[in-house]
């Protein structure tokens, strides 16, 4: 049984390619953190790729969760068409049915051919060349499986693709080993080892080198066969890849057949066995069952010998392979011979005969050639024995010669590849000092770059956080000057504000009101505290009506401020009269039905010498305070205050020419 197929069509990134692409997804991820690259902008990996991935590893440990991965691939790929990903998902369900239907692999390579013209990786047609080889190869046509492969690894090398040049070679490198060419396959099987170990694949290597293991045991290297084989069988078992567990532990059972160990070859076959059962992998199932009859025949038991062949017949009519049949057929021949049916063993004996005879099998060719001289001899028909030994022996001399003659090439390739690989240790160690300094330079670029992208998004951080605390600040600065239940400024704000106007000089006039909500305490107690709030918003968007310069402010309580800037005593009154009577018609409280909502104002005017606004306010509130004593719901000016004092002062009696010229704004406004 061969080694499985590589598909090394399966990973994107290899080596250094990969190294890069974690850089790039690295610092792709610091930029969207700090906000300087959109995530959009970056290009995600399709869903779809994922699972090829993991397909592609299942069919290496449990093919059938790889196809059913390969197949999910598909499915996905209908909502996002990329012809790439299909071909690499249709080339490993092709692989999976080579070698189980035939007609089902073909409608795979269809579907890829129709595909081909929209691939980007041109190399990947070198897959679909591969695999029809080894359908060809399976049904035992070795001279057009051969031109496959050649026309794979021709196509693979024009589009300087590593990785599928390994897979066509590994191909090419194992069907020359079946017909003899051992020193030409070898060199195959270490070119593909090599390029396989160039674009980072160490398990497509090992299976390579098993590949080189099956090439050895042809040529009766039996020992070295082995020591590859267990090698590669610790490595398969730590990755946990039990379809190559199965195929290696056949391949062992062989070994030690060569061997004549048949304990520890019956040991191996049946573990095989038991592997491919769990896998539901009738291929390995099948070969490992020829083995243990095989191992039945050597001891003389071919009642057991046919009963194993019966089931591996059963599982080989379910698959294309047509060397297994052969095989089984060799084996079975052997079985009738020892239970004395002549007749029926050189039926199939002659069959086995005609396969490997087409595909120039000298090894099997041999084998067959002696059991069936033996079944003639046995039936009494010596001249046809004897041109069958006859033949046995030439082939077995021409088998012979061709093993000396290719293990003495093989050699001379490995003493060449010795010798070549001994200049490059020299050439490397003379430029491995110059490589290090590179590979220390590039690491300290991507360093100044990280360390460059990490400043800038400190920066941005920084920026980030300024700004932040710029608005903290002002909204900090906006409640300490604001009225939080009304939103007008409170009295700091206003004061602020007032004060450097009066200092300045810069203004002609200036008035001050200060407004204050008549009977607002019973507001509260007989409406609640709630319709005490409504009522000083209400009050405060009357306020906010009045324009630049002029600004209000509340300044606490139910007691508002209002400076206008530019006004004298007439524009003041004017101004408080018209708020005075906004207030009285609101209406959208539900006690105003009772009552309208009345104010109280105190008018103020700066003085031609030097004011402040505390003295303002003083005379304003004072104001406010005779409005209050006047009966409420009025406008008082400081002049008319200042009138009755004086005229309070002077027995009661109010002198006429000692009051202002102001008319409207020293009287009541009822």
């Amino acid at each position: 049984m061969r080694t499985p197929r590589l598909v090394s069509f399966l990973w994107p990134f290899s080596g250094h390619r990969r190294v890069v692409a974690r850089w790039a997804l690295l610092l792709c991820a610091l930029a969207v953190t700090a906000g300087a690259v959109e995530p959009s902008a970056i290009a995600s990996v399709p869903p779809a790729a994922a699972v090829i991935d993991r397909a592609a590893i299942a069919m290496r440990s449990d093919p059938e969760a790889g196809r059913r991965a390969a197949e999910e691939a598909i499915a996905l790929l209908r909502s996002q068409p990329d012809a790439d990903l299909e071909v690499r998902a249709r080339l490993l369900l092709c692989d999976y049915l080579s070698e189980r239907d035939t007609g089902a692999a073909r409608a795979q390579l269809d579907s890829i051919t129709a595909l081909l013209p929209h691939i980007r990786r041109k190399g990947l047609a070198a897959g679909s060349f591969d695999c029809r080889g080894q359908m060809e190869e399976s049904d035992g046509d070795h001279v057009r499986a051969r031109d496959y492969y050649d026309q794979a690894i021709a196509l693979a090398e024009r589009e300087h693709d590593s990785e599928m040049l390994a897979a066509g070679l590994f191909s090419r490198g194992y069907l020359m080993g079946l017909q003899g060419h051992y020193a030409s396959g070898l060199t195959d099987l270490r070119r593909a080892q090599t390029l396989f170990e160039s674009v980072n694949l160490p398990m497509h290597s090992l299976t390579t080198l098993n590949g080189i293991a099956i090439l050895y045991n042809r040529m009766g290297d039996y020992e070295q066969s082995r020591h590859i084989y267990e090698r590669a069988l610790k490595a398969q078992r730590a990755a946990g890849l039990r379809r190559e567990q199965a195929v290696t532990l056949y391949n062992l059972g062989r070994v030690h057949e060569n061997l004549k160990d048949w304990n520890a070859a019956e040991q191996h076959f049946n573990e095989s066995v038991r592997v491919a059962r769990e896998l539901n992998y009738a291929r390995a199932e099948a070969y490992s069952l020829q083995g243990l009859a095989d191992v039945a025949n050597a001891r003389g038991e071919p009642l057991t010998a046919l009963a194993k062949l019966g089931s591996a017949a059963e599982l080989q009519r379910t698959m294309p392979d047509a060397r297994l049949r052969a095989q089984i057929q060799l084996v079975r021949g052997e079985s009738l011979r020892l239970l004395g049916r002549y007749g029926e063993a050189i039926v199939d004996l002659q069959a086995a005969l005609k396969f490997f005879g087409d595909t120039e099998s000298l090894s099997e060719l041999r084998n067959t050639h002696e059991v069936l001289a033996k079944s003639l001899s046995d039936s009494g028909d010596w001249r046809s024995a004897y041109t069958q030994l006859d033949e046995a022996k030439r082939i077995a001399e021409l088998l012979f010669r061709n093993q000396i003659d290719e293990r003495f090439s093989s050699l001379k390739v490995e003493f060449d590849t010795h010798a070549k690989e001994q200049e490059n240790a020299v050439l490397m160690r003379e430029n491995e000092a110059s490589q290090k300094a590179l590979a220390f330079e590039r690491q300290a670029r991507r360093l100044n770059a990280i360390v460059i992208l990490l400043i800038v998004l400190l920066a941005i951080v920084l920026g980030v956080l300024a700004v932040y605390q710029s608005r903290i600040g002002r909204r900090m600065r906006r409640l300490a000057m604001t009225d939080e239940l009304t939103g007008l400024p409170n009295r700091r704000s206003v004061l602020t504000r007032f004060e450097p106007l009066l200092q300045t000089g810069s203004i002609r006039a200036c008035a001050m009101l200060i407004i204050d909500i008549d009977h607002f305490k019973s507001i509260n107690d007989k409406y609640g505290h709630a319709e005490g709030d409504a009522a000083l918003k209400l009050v405060a968007e009357v306020l906010k009506t009045l324009r630049e310069p002029a600004f209000s402010g509340r300044l606490g309580g139910e007691e508002f401020v209002a400076v206008m800037p530019g006004a004298d005593i007439e524009m003041a009154c004017a101004i408080a009269e018209t708020l005075r009577q906004q207030v009285m018609s609101l209406d959208s409280l539900p006690w105003l039905n009772e009552r309208p909502m009345t104010v109280s104002i105190g008018v103020a005017v700066a003085r031609a010498d030097k004011d402040s606004a505390s003295a303002m306010l003083h005379r304003a509130d004072v104001a406010l305070y005779e409005a209050k004593r006047a009966g409420r719901n009025c406008v008082i000016t400081e002049y008319l205050v200042a009138a009755q004092s004086k005229a309070r002062a002077s027995d009661g009696t109010e002198d006429a020419e000692s009051r202002p010229p102001l008319t409207a704004g020293s009287v009541e406004f009822a």
